[in-house]
C-alpha cells in the first residue's frame, strides 16, 4: 500500500536512517494461525516509556531503529521523545538527551547517532502517524510488507503524516535516570516445550555457557556464537507453533532465539523459551556481548511477569516535568530532590548542643 501525503499534511520527514527503521506497536495478534508473524517493537518497554514520555497510549505506533539511528525534520510543532539504546541526540546541531520529550519547532532537525550501548531506539511523537492499520496493527513485517510505512523499512525521503501533532499538553516529561530499565543481567527461560530432544550433557551446556551475541540477527530472531548443544536423537520434529522467545537448536548445535518477526511455526526441536519479561534485555544486546540463559520454572516465570508490569507501571508513574531556570529552584522542587530541609541557621554549629546563636 502506498502512503500518500501532501505538502499540506503535517509530517515528519525522514532525512536520513539506517536499514533497520520501521514502524512498529505492540503488534497484531490472532493472526498467527494464518501463518502471519505477530511483529511488534523488540523492546515493547522502551516503546511504552517513549509514548508515557510524550503522553500518548503506550500502545501508539514508534519508529524503531536498530545500531545506526536516524535524522528527521518536523514539518509541524510537536513534541517527541526518545528512548532504548544511548547514543548521540541532537536538536538542530544543540546537544539533546534521551528519555525526556521536547516540544519542537516546525522546520526542527532532530539527529541520532549511533548506538553507543544498547541495541535499538524507539521514537515517539505525540498525537502518533496517520497510517492505516493492517490486520488490526500498524506494525512493520517487511518479509510480508505488512503494515507500517508501504510494509518496508524506512529510507531517505519519506514523509510519515502526523495523526495529532497538537496532542501534547502541559510541561515536556523526562524519566530520571535512576529508574529507566536495566539491559544488563542473565535472561531467563522455561525449558521446552521439546527438551527431552537433548541429551542431560546438552541441557547442562545450554545452561551453565556463556554465549555471544552474534552478527547473524535481525528482527526474525539472532544465532548465539557458543558452545554446541547436544541432540538426543535427531534435529527434526512436527512443526509446531513458534512463540515470542522461543529458542530452537536446528543441526548444527547453536542456539536460536526467535523475536517479534519470528515465523508462526518452525520444525526444529526448542530447548527452552525466554520469559517475556527478559525479552526487551534481549533485543538491547549487541553483537559480540554476551547472553548466559537461567532456568526458572513456569509458575515463577508467572510471578516474574505480574512483577514485570507492576515495575512498568511504577516506571511510568515516574516521569517528572522537564524544568529549567529559576523555576528550577523553588523550595517546593529542593525539598522534593532532598536538597533542602527545612530552616537551617548560617552560624551554628550543625553538631553542637544547645541553644542557637542570637
Amino acid at each position: 500500500m502506498t502512503i500518500s501525503s501532501d505538502d499540506t499534511t503535517p509530517c515528519l520527514a525522514i532525512i536520513e536512517c539506517g536499514p533497520f527503521a520501521t514502524i512498529q506497536d505492540f503488534g497484531r495478534f490472532g493472526w498467527q494461525r494464518f501463518g502471519i508473524s505477530a511483529s511488534g517493537a523488540m523492546d515493547p518497554v522502551a516503546m511504552a516509556l517513549a509514548n508515557t514520555l510524550v503522553g500518548n497510549d503506550g500502545a501508539t505506533a514508534v519508529i524503531e531503529m536498530a545500531l545506526l539511528g536516524a535524522t528527521v525534520r518536523v514539518e509541524a510543532p510537536c513534541r517527541i521523545a526518545l528512548t532504548g539504546a544511548e547514543g548521540p541526540v541532537s536538536i538542530d546541531g544543540s546537544p539533546a538527551e534521551s528519555w525526556r520529550a521536547y516540544d519542537l519547532a516546525a522546520g526542527t532537525t532532530f539527529k541520532i547517532g549511533a548506538a553507543r550501548t544498547g541495541m535499538r531506539f524507539y521514537l515517539a511523537v505525540a498525537g502518533g502517524f496517520d497510517l492505516p492499520p493492517v490486520l488490526g496493527s500498524l506494525s512493520t513485517h517487511t518479509r510480508s510488507e505488512l503494515g507500517g510505512f508501504e510494509g518496508r523499512p524506512l529510507r531517505a525521503g519519506d514523509r510519515l503524516p502526523l495523526a495529532r501533532p497538537d496532542a501534547a499538553s502541559g510541561a515536556p516529561l523526562v524519566l530520571p535516570v535512576d529508574r529507566r530499565p536495566h539491559l544488563s543481567g542473565d535472561i531467563r527461560v522455561v525449558l521446552g516445550p521439546q527438551a527431552d530432544a537433548f541429551t542431560e550433557a546438552g541441557l547442562e551446556t545450554f545452561l551453565s555457557a556463556t554465549y555471544l551475541m552474534s552478527d547473524r540477527a535481525d528482527r526474525m530472531g539472532c544465532e548465539l556464537d557458543g558452545p554446541v548443544v547436544e541432540h538426543r536423537d535427531g534435529f527434526n520434529i512436527v512443526s509446531d507453533g513458534i512463540m515470542n522467545g522461543s529458542i530452537q537448536v536446528p543441526g548444527h548445535g547453536r542456539p536460536i532465539v526467535l523475536l517479534a518477526d519470528r515465523q508462526s511455526t518452525g520444525g526444529y526441536p526448542k530447548i527452552a523459551t525466554v520469559i517475556e519479561p527478559d525479552l526487551p534485555r534481549l533485543a538491547q544486546r549487541r553483537p559480540g556481548e554476551p547472553v548466559r540463559f537461567v532456568a526458572v520454572e513456569a509458575f515463577e516465570a508467572e510471578d516474574i511477569a505480574i512483577r514485570h508490569r507492576a515495575a512498568i507501571a511504577a516506571m511510568c508513574g515516574a516521569v517528572t516535568e522537564v524544568v529549567t531556570g529559576a523555576a528550577a529552584l523553588t523550595s517546593e522542587r529542593l525539598l522534593a530532590a532532598n536538597l533542602v530541609s527545612g530552616a537551617v541557621c548560617a552560624f551554628a554549629d550543625p553538631f553542637a548542643d544547645g541553644p542557637l546563636p542570637s
